[in-house]
C-alpha cells in the first residue's frame, strides 16, 4: 500500500504533462469498471501503449478501480438490465449477440453492459476533472505541502525514501 501511494505521488510530482495523467485514469476507469479480460480491454490496452498516457497512474487506477467495481456490481447490474431491457436496442442486441466476436465480449451480461456504459459515461468527467486537479495541486498545493512540518518529518519517514527510489 505504501508501495503504491509512493507511486502515486511520484506521478504527480513529475515532470509528465497532466492530459497524460488523466488519460491514464481514463482508461483506467474502464479497465477498472469492467472484466478485466473482456475484447474491449485489449482495444483500451491497445490504445493505452499507442498513445502517450503514463503506465504508472494507468496500472495504479486499475487496480484501485477493481477494487470499488466489486462494490457497484449490484449498482452495474440493475443499469445494465435497464439498457439491455430497452425495447428499442432488442435488434441491435440481437445482432449483437449473433456475431461471434460481440459475444465473446459478453455485452448480454447485465454487469458487463452496466459497467461498460458507466465506464463510457465517466470517460469525459473523469477527464477534465483529473486534469483540472492535477494542475491546481502542482501549481498550488505542492510548493505549500513540501513546506510544512509534516512534510519535513515525512521526509524523514519510510514512505518518502519508498517515493524517491520510485521516482
Amino acid at each position: 500500500m505504501l508501495k503504491m501511494i509512493a507511486k502515486l505521488l511520484a506521478v504527480l510530482n513529475s515532470e509528465t504533462d497532466p492530459a497524460q495523467i488523466s488519460l491514464a485514469f481514463c482508461f483506467a476507469v474502464v479497465t477498472g469498471f469492467t472484466p478485466l479480460l473482456s475484447l474491449h480491454n485489449l482495444f483500451v490496452l491497445f490504445m493505452v501503449l499507442i498513445l502517450r498516457v503514463n503506465l504508472s497512474a494507468f496500472i495504479l487506477g486499475t487496480a484501485f478501480l477493481s477494487g470499488i467495481a466489486y462494490l457497484l456490481d449490484s449498482i452495474f447490474h440493475e443499469i445494465g438490465l435497464v439498457v439491455l431491457k430497452a425495447g428499442f436496442l432488442k435488434g441491435v442486441w440481437t445482432a449483437l449477440y449473433n456475431n461471434t466476436i460481440f459475444r465473446m465480449e459478453n455485452f448480454n451480461n447485465s454487469i458487463v453492459m452496466g459497467s461498460l456504459v458507466v465506464s463510457l459515461l465517466l470517460f469525459l468527467p473523469v477527464f477534465f476533472l483529473s486534469n483540472i486537479l492535477i494542475r491546481r495541486y502542482r501549481s498550488n498545493l505542492l510548493s505549500w505541502v513540501e513546506k510544512t512540518k509534516i512534510m519535513q518529518v515525512f521526509k524523514a519517514g519510510k514512505l518518502y525514501s519508498l517515493y524517491k527510489a520510485v521516482a
